[in-house]
């Protein structure tokens, strides 16, 4: 039995990467669309790809999830389109800086919490009405590997990271008596857009080539089986299941070094020399 027919699934961040390849693979099981991005132009890619293979009714809007009237507005609109919602992924995501912390500007840790952190509050706070009025549904929060581990020149994204994935296991708990799910996501090395360029314009070209291998359409089946066997958190991508290994069994100390020898490789390693770092 297809468990997705007919119902309606929300997804942000829907222009490209990880969240058009939850929108193909929801579609394809029989599901309805609300989608949304901060790129009109990715976000038209996607539904023409949905229409052009399924059958799917798409809702779209354009705005950006650090936006809470309009994350709101957005659940108004799916409300009056489709009368219900069923899952919502809070997938919309960005990258930070690329610089340590001590160089990481006020305004990026704020721009990044924004949309990392905030976009999936929002969501969360605006669907989770709907899935607790009918006991039933499914919300997804993407939060990372760095969720798991911190990773050097990247503390704003990081924080962010690790904001979702506090926020979500307390929600798991606050829910686990009814039949609303939530679930929550550890990409690691996908091969989306999300690290091509910050508004600090840091060069993750290394990164990218080093890390981003693993296809969003695979991880986008993975979380769709999860969902339909009521697996609550899923670690999946490149270098993800040796991160959560390391997370859970080496003690920080080492972990911190581990990580720092991996990661340095694809670094900007100017800002440690002029601190002394080496």
């Amino acid at each position: 039995m297809n468990k997705f027919k007919d119902k309606v699934v929300v997804v942000t961040g829907a222009g490209s990467g990880m969240g058009r390849s939850y929108a193909m693979e929801f579609a394809r099981c029989g599901a309805h669309l609300a989608l949304m991005d901060y790129d009109a132009t990715g976000l038209a890619q996607t539904v023409e790809l949905v229409k052009a293979a399924t059958n799917a009714e798409v809702l779209q809007a354009v705005f950006s999830v650090a936006d809470r009237a309009a994350m709101f507005a957005f659940a108004d609109s799916v409300m009056q389109r489709f009368g219900t919602v069923d899952v919502v992924i809070n997938n919309a995501g960005v990258a930070g800086a690329g610089l340590p912390g001590w160089d990481t500007s006020i305004e990026s840790y704020e721009r990044v919490m924004g949309i990392n952190f905030y976009g999936v509050l929002y969501g969360t706070k605006a669907f989770l009405p709907e899935l607790m009025r009918k006991n039933s549904g499914h919300i997804v929060n993407v939060s990372s590997i760095f969720g798991l581990v911190g990773a050097p020149s990247h503390t704003d994204y990081s924080a962010s990271k690790f904001a979702v994935r506090g926020f979500s296991e307390a929600l798991m708990t606050e829910l686990c008596q009814t039949n609303v799910g939530v679930h929550l996501v550890h990409p690691g090395g996908i091969a989306t857009n999300i690290a091509t360029n910050t508004q600090e314009g840091a060069d993750f070209s290394k990164f990218n080539e080093r890390y981003l291998t693993t296809s969003p359409d695979d991880i986008a089946r993975v979380v769709r089986q999860a969902l339909e066997n009521g697996v609550v958190k899923v670690v999946y991508g490149n270098n993800s299941y040796k991160t959560w290994l390391g997370s859970n069994f080496v003690p920080l100390k080492w972990l911190n070094r581990i990580v720092w020898s991996d990661v340095k490789k694809t670094l900007n390693l100017e800002p440690y020399k002029r601190a002394g770092i080496r």
